[in-house]
Formats: C-alpha cells, sequence, structure tokens
C-alpha cells in the first residue's frame, strides 16, 4: 500500500509538472519587441492539430516554423498599416457584430425553444384561419372592436363552416379568411404557430394577438414531416461556349427511352451522367431534406416521388437536365443532427422575443439594475401636449448632469434619457398617455444602452470570444497582406508571369487526348453493328437512325475531343487511330473510331496561364517570406521552447 501511494503521488506530480509548466506570462518569441506568448502558441498549436494533414507539421519545430512565418506576416502588416485602412475596419466591426450574437443570447431558454421546434418540424399542420386586421398600437377602443369581431365570427366559423364565412366577410384589407395549406415550425409567426399547434384536429383555437391583429384557427388535419429522401440521378449539363458534345435535352431523353426499355439506372448514369462526383456511384447522392439543396425545382422532383424505385421524367435545373430515380426515404433527422440549423433559425425568428426578454433580466441582474427607477415621475411631469405636436424641448432648467442609472462602468445621467425621448416624437399619437410614453420609452433606452454595454465589453467577459475575434483580425489583416503583396501581383505583373512561364514551361502539358465518336449500348449485338457502320464511315446521323428506330434509343454516342481517363472510355482503352476493339464496360459495351490522336503536348502560356499564376504566386510568397526574415529579427526563448515540447509530448 506504501508502495502504491508513492507512485500515486509521483504521477500525480509528473501530471502536474507537464500540465502547468507553461505559464501565462511565458514569452515564446519575440518579432523585434513584439512578444508572442506561449500560452498563445500552444492554443493555435492544439486547435489546428487535427486540420493538419501533413504529417511533418504536427512536429512542434515545424509548425513554429509556420506560426513565426505567420507573425512575420501580421508584422509586415501594421508596418504597412493596413490595419488603419477604412475598408478593414469597417469588415472587421461587421464580422464583430454578427459573431456577437452567438455570445448575447440566453442559451437556456433559446435550447427549449429549440427543442419545441425540433417537435413541431416533425409535423405538418393543415390550417385555415380568419384575421381581423388591428395595428400593433391601436388604441383600446379599438383592440376592444376587434376582438369582439374576432368573437363573433369564431362563434360563425363554428356554426355556419368556414366557406360561408369566407364567403360573406373575406375583403383581404379588413378581414381575411385562407386556406393555409400545411405547415410546420417557422413558416408562421410564432404566436400563430403556437396557436395552431396546440389547437386539436377539427377544433377551433380562441382568439389570439398577433402583430397583423386578432386571429382564430381552425386545424384540419396533422400530419408526420416528410423528413428526408435520399435519390440517384443522371444529369446532363447544359452547353458550354465550344461544347462538343449533342443537344442536352434531345440526349436526356434519349437515356429516359433506354431507361423505359428495362435498360439499368445506375448503369446509364456511370456511362453518361455528366455530374462527376455521382457517375461513378450510379448517381447515388447523400440524403437531402427540404430546403437544403440550392434547386427548387430538383427537390420537389425528389420529394414528389413515392415509392422506393419510382423514376421522375426528364426535367430542367439550372445546372440542366436530370432524371431522378428515389432510393430511400427517411422521416425528419435525430435532433442533433438539426440542433445548429434550429439555433440559428430561433434567432431570427419571432421566438427571439421571449430571448430577448430573457436576456434583459439577465443583464438587470448582472449589473446590478433595479426595477424601480423614481426618476420616471421626473420625465413624465416635464413632457406636455408638444411632444404629440413633435414639438416638445427638454426645458430650460432641465437637470441634465443627474445619475439616472450606471451599467458597469457606465454612468447614464437625466440628459441621455432625455435626449433619447426628445428624438422619439414622430413614434407617439395622443393614443398614448404621457406616463405610457415615459414608460415605453425608459424600456426601449434601458435594452439598448444594456446590450451595448455587454456587446461594447464582451472580449472583458468572454475570453472564447476574445480568442475568436482575435484570430479573425489578424486573418482579415493577413488576407489584405497576402491580396496586395502576392495575389494581385500574379494578377497584375503580366510580364513577371511569362517570364515565369518561360523559365518552367516543362512543368505545364496536355495530356494525350482523342478526337473520337464513342458508342455504347447495353448490348453486344448492337455495338457490334455500330462498329461495322463506322469502319464503313457512314455518318453518324444515319448510324443513330438505322439503329434508333420506332422510338427506342438502343445505342448512344459521345462524340468530340476526349482526355485520357475520360469517363466514356475504360481504364485499358487503347489509345491508336481508327476503329477500336469492343470493350465490356459500366455493365455494358462500348467502341470508338477514333479519328485523330493528340499527344502529350507543352501547353501555351494562354492554354496553362491558371497554372502558371498560382505556381508564381507560390514562388513569390518564398522568396517575400525570405525578405521579411531578414527585415525582422526573431528571437526564440529556447528554454520556453523546451516547456513546450515536453507539453506537448506528454498530451
Amino acid at each position: 500500500m506504501k508502495l502504491k501511494s508513492v507512485l500515486l503521488l509521483l504521477l500525480l506530480t509528473v501530471s502536474y509538472i507537464s500540465t502547468a509548466q507553461i505559464a501565462s506570462e511565458d514569452i515564446l518569441f519575440k518579432v523585434d519587441e513584439t512578444p508572442v506568448y506561449a500560452s498563445e502558441f500552444v492554443r493555435v498549436y492544439n486547435k489546428n492539430l487535427d486540420l493538419v494533414k501533413d504529417e511533418s507539421q504536427k512536429d512542434v519545430d515545424a509548425y513554429l516554423q509556420l506560426f513565426i512565418n505567420y507573425k512575420l506576416k501580421l508584422a509586415e502588416a501594421k508596418s504597412l498599416k493596413l490595419d488603419e485602412k477604412g475598408a478593414y475596419r469597417r469588415e472587421l466591426k461587421s464580422y464583430r457584430n454578427q459573431l456577437s450574437q452567438n455570445y448575447l443570447t440566453d442559451n437556456t431558454v433559446t435550447e427549449e425553444l429549440v427543442e419545441e421546434a425540433y417537435k413541431r418540424t416533425k409535423t405538418e399542420v393543415r390550417a385555415r384561419h380568419i384575421l381581423v386586421r388591428l395595428d400593433e398600437n391601436a388604441s383600446p377602443k379599438d383592440t376592444l372592436a376587434a376582438y369582439m369581431e374576432i368573437v363573433k365570427l369564431r362563434n360563425r366559423l363554428i356554426s355556419e363552416g368556414f366557406d360561408k364565412v369566407k364567403k360573406d366577410v373575406h375583403d383581404g384589407k379588413s378581414i381575411f379568411a385562407e386556406d393555409l395549406g400545411y405547415f410546420s415550425a417557422f413558416k408562421m409567426v410564432y404566436s400563430f404557430e403556437n396557436a395552431a399547434y396546440k389547437t386539436q384536429v377539427g377544433d377551433v383555437s380562441q382568439p389570439f394577438r398577433t402583430r397583423f391583429g386578432y386571429h382564430v384557427v381552425q386545424v384540419l388535419d396533422k400530419r408526420p414531416a416528410r423528413g428526408t429522401v435520399k435519390v440517384a440521378h443522371i444529369m446532363v449539363a447544359k452547353n458550354k461556349e465550344g461544347d462538343t458534345i449533342s443537344n442536352p435535352e434531345a440526349r436526356i431523353n434519349d437515356i429516359y427511352k433506354k431507361l423505359n426499355q428495362g435498360e439499368s439506372f445506375e448503369s446509364l448514369a456511370k456511362q453518361f451522367s455528366e455530374d462527376l462526383s455521382s457517375a461513378n456511384k450510379g448517381g447515388e447522392l447523400a440524403p437531402f431534406s427540404k430546403g437544403q439543396l440550392s434547386s427548387n425545382e430538383f427537390e420537389e422532383e425528389a420529394f414528389n416521388l413515392v415509392l422506393v424505385g419510382d423514376v421522375s421524367k426528364p426535367f430542367k435545373t439550372n445546372f440542366g437536365w436530370h432524371i431522378v430515380k428515389l432510393l430511400d426515404r427517411k422521416p425528419v433527422p435525430e435532433f442533433a443532427d438539426m440542433k445548429s440549423e434550429l439555433e440559428e433559425k430561433v434567432k431570427l425568428d419571432s421566438r427571439s422575443k421571449r430571448i430577448n426578454e430573457s436576456r434583459i433580466h439577465d443583464l438587470k441582474k448582472r449589473y446590478n439594475i433595479s426595477d424601480d427607477q423614481p426618476a420616471l415621475s421626473y420625465f413624465v411631469k416635464i413632457l406636455n401636449k408638444k411632444y404629440y405636436e413633435r414639438t416638445w424641448e427638454l426645458p430650460s432648467k432641465f437637470t441634465a448632469d443627474k445619475t439616472l442609472l450606471t451599467i458597469g462602468s457606465k454612468t447614464l445621467t437625466y440628459k441621455d434619457f432625455g435626449n433619447f425621448i426628445e428624438k422619439r416624437q414622430a413614434m407617439f399619437s395622443e393614443k398614448f398617455s404621457l406616463n405610457k410614453i415615459v414608460e415605453i420609452n425608459y424600456e426601449t433606452f434601458l435594452d439598448l444602452e444594456l446590450k451595448a454595454y455587454q456587446e461594447a465589453h464582451l472580449e472583458e467577459e468572454n475570453p472564447e470570444f476574445a480568442e475568436i475575434i482575435g484570430e479573425y483580425r489578424d486573418g482579415l489583416l493577413l488576407f489584405d497582406l497576402m491580396e496586395n503583396e502576392i495575389w494581385n501581383a500574379g494578377q497584375k505583373d503580366t510580364v513577371a508571369v511569362q517570364n515565369y512561364y518561360e523559365a518552367h514551361r516543362e512543368n505545364y502539358f496536355w495530356n494525350k487526348r482523342i478526337d473520337a465518336i464513342v458508342g455504347a449500348s447495353v448490348t453486344r449485338k448492337d455495338i457490334k453493328k455500330v462498329a461495322k457502320l463506322l469502319k464503313k464511315n457512314v455518318p453518324l446521323e444515319d448510324i443513330k437512325a438505322k439503329l434508333n428506330v420506332k422510338d427506342e434509343i438502343h445505342v448512344m454516342f459521345t462524340t468530340g475531343v476526349l482526355e485520357e481517363n475520360n469517363q466514356s472510355l475504360p481504364a485499358d482503352f487503347e489509345y491508336k487511330k481508327g476503329l477500336s476493339d469492343i470493350y465490356e464496360f459500366n455493365d455494358g459495351y462500348i467502341v470508338a473510331k477514333v479519328n485523330n490522336i493528340l499527344p502529350k503536348t507543352l501547353k501555351s502560356f494562354d492554354e496553362a496561364k491558371g497554372s502558371v499564376i498560382s505556381d508564381f504566386q507560390a514562388n513569390k510568397e518564398d522568396l517575400w517570406l525570405q525578405d521579411l526574415h531578414a527585415k525582422y529579427t526573431v528571437s526564440i526563448n529556447e528554454s520556453v521552447l523546451t516547456k513546450i515540447r515536453n507539453q506537448i509530448n506528454n498530451q
């Protein structure tokens, strides 16, 4: 037992030494006199470790050189004062504002709303409603009148039926009676969605209010949501300038005819689909849900397929022509798979009001802000009827410098709130009492000030946010530097790029290509006929007319200049002029008539320009980095580096 205790103590001691050896003030190296701390290097190294594909970059010393280069570039960017440019400051501010939203909400309330939204995403509701329009700031008299009207219409809906009520009252202006069809979460404002999901099928809800007015909703049906589908597709891309392939619409219709003749969808996809990312898998795509793809037409066709194995007719999208086959259909994904998407939707939806209320409550508690504000009575006294006329001004004896409230280190005075009230006169009419005007203004003023203070001090209050902003700040600066020093040079310095090409032209060449006619068929018999006709130099259109008869497609052709390893040709295809052998390929057969062989040749400058510019930029960056190492002094603290090596090796 004593030995075990000693060994355990020794183990804990070693563990403590290996994790505590890097101190926050340890400086790993300096660029001139600017320190770079060991803690930053270790954090960045660990963060990027799983992203690094080059094993050499996982070596601490190799990664250190990359990190030093990174810091040298940042030093150069600041030396050039790129961080003072207006465009840089605006973009950084925009990103900070966007990122901060993820750190300024009440996560507990957000999670509750996300879970609720997920449950509703799994169910579609079919409903219709009656709406009595009402302004959000309507007077009590108008509000009561609208409420009484919707109560009356609800009773009529129940007793007379929706169609009768719609015929009598729907005018599309003040009263609406509409069939809404099926919908799920996020399709309606939150209060309407709540009423619809909480009302039983066949029932009519009690009256409820949204920003549009008073509603009642009648729920007709509830059904499971459509979830996700998995499909395979055959695509013929729309023609690009200079294409020698036949008309895309005609080609997809020919493929469709072959499908109806009983040929395999998967085989046809392998042979003819121009979506190269899926063709070799028989056209199979990853599962997707509604709204996930960039083509609504494609989604509609896919979701309209009912049974596994069903195949669509040819249809057109922005990408070209398609035929889709249903492989699988699944319900709504698991919560974990949808959580991040739902979180974003919740923050943008009218649900955000609940999130905001929770946030303000927490900020009041954090900054010790009382719900009581004695000063409001003073502001009620100094208001008068001129406020409704939009001519009110702060009185000459106004108590401007008196403290209204304190948020953290910021003091807000009577003048701050007085100016706020004065600027908002246009927002209120006589239907608001002076008390209500002051109350509404103070709630808005306090909300804005609390949020502004929290956001302005977010780096101090949230270390994670500070790290992300720091990384983006440096990354944005680095992008501007690289654009100025490297990337623009590749685009603008045409003489230097041309000279680089001349010095390295042997690196740029075309692979072997053929100018050919390739025929493909599912049967050897038909492909033998093609071979005989090609050998006799029968024109291609005549071959098609002879073999593809009675509106049936037995053979398909690919023509034009094809590079080595083209998907229409088998891997063992022999590149020689004349008629090829018949090859068994992709569950079918092919034969090719090679009109010409284009050997491997050097590319001209214009043909290789894209690759040349990329290589020129890489070379220029290497030379530029050598200059930066000469310009700035980098002094490494070897003892701290040793600590880092030990810590990382013991992780």
